[in-house]
């Protein structure tokens, strides 16, 4: 029997402690900012290793994009009916036991959102030794990668630190520069003598098969992660003025743009070098600005993307930290994280636990031979797995409470949610086949929370399995 709704039900009010600074064009800043960061810079090369032909090459991106935005239609309807911060924390909470919840945002803060953190500084990093390439003529360490992306994080949290509308002008002006990065990328590639036969040389794959159909899988693994983010701004959900209008606007209209910006961008990238040459570059957007207008492309496309990051990093700090500070508020999380400046008015401790954790994964990481790669797999089957109920809270919500408001509704439900449950459970297997073993370290460290959730003494297990 549905749940009866009660006028001041606070799943759905609008109350909030936090301050309401953010517009719809702070809002569309965070979405953009969140998705575009690292991925359109860096995935082109391990998806084309992947699929090996310009065909799926586009498949990933085109299927990765419109799967991306038939999700969105989903998150449209829940964050404009609850406009709460901490996003799918704050719609699995309404919809299933509180246990499910709890390992969601365990999940989230031990496997993904600080992963994906420490991804994208990783590649900030990497972006700032193709710089340093340009100049000294050689790379400088992989220690020193690592030691630049750990400040990269710390040097953003002390931002965030100072309040929601100092990040917010950050966001708005890294915004900008990403907009100027990638349209310096398409207007160059375009602008300059490239190679059309790029496109044809290796038009379709080799051959077709089970293992072709599983390289494509993973690929989309790569694919997915450079979409991430759109939901971003469902984080700050309580700092968003008229949220139940802007937030689902934001969300839509910005992955549309980006899907849009991600096939230019990536046409461009194909007109300037070969499928091989992709397929091995860490750099991709600086060789192809190399290939269209020489070393001062490579330096400019280099400082950008570095900016870029910079401020993907920044998106991400300010809007993660506020799910640990929902959970903490809400008792299923660490206490501590709970506590908000008093002048400020922004959850400092969530951010710099959140900082702490996210600089062990990168130390963890950095022992694999592909670090951006490593950190992707490690996160992604356990991503889905949750994905998957919060997309499905739609329609549990709707009928545990029919009645309860909603301003935005999913467009062609219930066939939009059955398609993207189909595609998220297959994209789940076959993470599961192509990345098993940090597909189970990620669900192992999950499944942790449980003995903080239930709070059984470690001692008392070890014991009773001696005893046994």
């Amino acid at each position: 029997m549905p749940e009866p709704l009660k006028r001041d039900d606070v799943l759905f009010s609008h109350g909030t402690e936090l301050r309401r600074e953010l517009g719809l064009t702070e809002s569309l800043s965070i979405v953009f900012g969140r998705i575009v960061g690292s991925g359109i810079f860096r995935t082109p090369g391990p998806i084309m290793l992947l699929v090996g032909s310009v065909s799926l090459f586009y498949g990933v991106w085109i299927f990765g994009g419109i799967v991306t935005l038939l999700g969105a239609f989903c998150y449209a309807e829940l964050v404009a009916m609850m406009p709460k911060s901490g996003g799918p924390y704050v719609y699995l909470k309404a919809a299933y036991p509180p246990v499910w919840t709890f390992l969601r945002g365990w999940a989230m803060f031990f496997v993904s959102e600080t992963g994906a953190i420490a991804a994208v500084a990783i590649v900030f990093a990497e972006y700032s030794n193709s710089l340093y390439t340009i100049f000294a003529g050689q790379p400088f360490s992989r220690v020193m990668e690592l030691v630049i992306a750990v400040l990269a994080i710390w040097s953003l949290t002390l931002i965030n630190c100072f309040g929601v509308l100092l990040s917010g002008i950050v966001q708005n002006i890294f915004g900008l520069i990403k907009l100027v990065a990638l349209g310096a990328v398409i207007t160059f590639c375009f602008s300059k003598t490239g190679n059309w036969t790029h496109f044809s040389a290796h038009i379709r794959p080799e051959e077709f098969n089970w293992s072709t159909v599983v390289a494509f899988g993973a690929a989309l693994r790569y694919g997915f992660f450079a979409y991430s983010g759109w939901e971003g701004a469902t984080y700050v959900a309580e700092e968003v003025r008229k949220p139940e209008r802007n937030l689902s606007r934001s969300i839509i209209f910005g992955i549309i743009g980006v899907i849009l910006l991600y096939l230019a961008t990536n046409t461009a990238y194909l007109y300037q070098l070969p499928v091989g040459e992709i397929q091995y570059s860490k750099w991709v957007a600086t060789d192809a600005m190399r290939a269209a207008i020489g070393l001062g492309g490579g330096i400019f496309i280099s400082a950008a993307v570095m900016l870029n990051t910079f401020g993907n990093v920044s998106t991400q700090i300010l809007c993660k930290a506020r799910t640990w500070y929902a959970m903490s508020r809400d008792g299923l999380f660490f206490k501590a994280l709970a506590r908000i400046h008093p002048k400020y008015k922004t959850p400092n401790h969530a951010m710099i636990v959140q900082g702490i954790w996210a600089s062990i994964l990168l130390f963890g990481a950095a022992f694999a031979e592909r670090t951006y790669e490593a950190i992707i797999d490690y996160f992604s089957f356990t991503s889905s797995v949750f994905n998957i109920l919060t997309f499905f809270a739609v329609w549990v919500l709707r009928r545990k409470f029919p009645q309860a408001p909603r301003p935005f509704r999913v467009w062609g439900y219930p066939l939009t949610l059955i398609v993207v449950i189909v595609v998220q459970i297959a994209f789940m297997t076959v993470t599961l086949i192509s990345a098993f073993i940090p597909s189970l370290l990620g669900m192992l460290l999950t499944l942790t929370g449980l003995i903080y959730y239930y709070r059984i003494p470690l001692y008392k297990i070890i014991k009773k399995r001696r005893l046994s």
